[in-house]
């Protein structure tokens, strides 16, 4: 059975269901970005473009993927939950309109504004990621949510590395960016992957008491992680290097925890224990960049492209489906897609190391990311921009 929107579906797809729930309009923008930004940058720094970025073009890129990409997947996301998690009404119609305005102005803005004011540049550009707080942190704050605060929390310090990176124009913010992108993989993450594979387990009747989850392990790596930051920021190498295979390992024992091959058989779970896998994975390149002289771009990405991207896609095809009334089963060519992404970031990070040749080791990966966001809006659009099959809201 696939989940694709029938023809009667498809007819009424329109650009005002994008806008009935945050996911459906973020998800889908953030694929476009996807599928734009990338070969932009490839074709910028090979010279084929040039475009007349508000940024230097590498600060451009590294922007629009942690700042322009990841914080349209955080906006479908967490204001599509914390409806959910809080039992509010959802951001929708013309106030989702004007935040999403937000977002496209700051790329439009990055894109083609070399000759504007710097000051109008940043203001839009910072702007986002408060709006998306200030909506979540009103409905956490009256449902009287504690837990959801250490989300609120880790997009502060996010924002703040924002701040720093547009401002100053230093990459050690970019890093930190990083880090902080895998605290938010770390809390989120780390409940929805265990939650989703004790179901899956229980459902097929099979042992879900085999998954386990520790919760003072969990706090201990988040706090490891922050700690990580303030090290990073502060130029403490050595205890920087120390911090990230600490929190590393953390990570490692977690996952190890959450029993991961017990699902190897289900596309939807299985891409979520593997794109976590990125993040110890990319926290020890981290420690041997620091202590070893490793390149700096192969921590990099492994997190931006290995446990960002792939989480990222993999979270939103099961979210696209599950909130708009579809059965869980991927479209044709997913799983395809899920393989390419994980692909891209290995290619990337041996191309870091010079395993694989610049040239060919950043198109085949860039390739590879094409086709899997490509397949992500080739399926998913109609799934996006179309109501519910079983006509309730979402």
């Amino acid at each position: 059975m696939q989940a694709i929107p029938t023809s009667r579906q498809t007819e009424a797809a329109s650009i005002s269901q994008l806008f009935s729930y945050p996911f459906r309009i973020f998800f889908l923008s953030m694929a476009v970005l996807a599928l734009l930004a990338v070969p932009l940058w490839v074709m910028q720094v090979t010279g084929i473009i040039s475009l007349p970025l508000a940024l230097p073009g590498l600060l451009w890129h590294q922007h629009e993927m942690l700042f322009g990409f990841l914080s349209a997947a955080i906006a479908g996301f967490l204001l599509t939950a914390v409806c959910v998690w809080t039992q509010t009404e959802r951001t929708h119609g013309i106030r989702l309109v004007l935040l999403w305005g937000v977002w496209l102005a700051g790329r439009l803005m990055l894109a083609f504004g070399a000759g504007l004011p710097d000051w109008l540049v940043h203001t839009v550009n910072l702007a986002f990621l408060p709006l998306v707080m200030l909506d979540a942190g009103w409905r956490i704050w009256h449902a009287r949510q504690k837990r959801q605060l250490l989300i609120l929390l880790v997009l502060g310090l996010l924002w703040l590395m924002q701040v720093g990176f547009v401002t100053r124009l230093d990459m050690t913010f970019s890093y930190g960016a990083l880090i902080m992108a895998m605290a938010l993989i770390s809390i989120i993450g780390g409940r929805i992957t265990p939650a989703f594979t004790t179901g899956w387990l229980r459902q097929r009747g099979l042992d879900s008491t085999a998954v386990k989850t520790v919760p003072a392990l969990d706090m201990a790596t988040l706090f490891s992680l922050i700690l990580l930051l303030a090290s990073l920021v502060t130029g403490w190498q050595t205890v920087t290097g120390v911090l990230a295979i600490v929190a590393g390992t953390l990570m490692l024992a977690r996952l190890i925890g959450w029993k991961g091959w017990l699902v190897r058989k289900e596309p939807l779970l299985w891409i979520l224990h593997l794109s976590i896998l990125w993040v110890p994975v990319a926290l020890f390149l981290l420690a041997g960049t620091l202590l070893a002289g490793w390149p700096s771009n192969a921590w990099a990405h492994a997190a931006g492209t290995g446990a960002v991207a792939c989480l990222v896609i993999g979270v939103i095809a099961r979210v696209s489906l599950g909130h708009t009334g579809r059965p869980l089963v991927l479209p044709r060519g997913m799983v395809a897609a899920f393989v390419a992404i994980h692909l891209a970031a290995l290619i990337r990070v041996l191309t870091a190391f010079e395993v694989i040749p610049w040239h060919p080791g950043i198109g085949t990966s860039a390739l590879l990311w094409l086709f899997a966001f490509g397949m992500f809006l080739y399926r998913y659009t109609g799934v996006l921009a179309s109501p519910r099959p079983d006509g309730k809201t979402g």
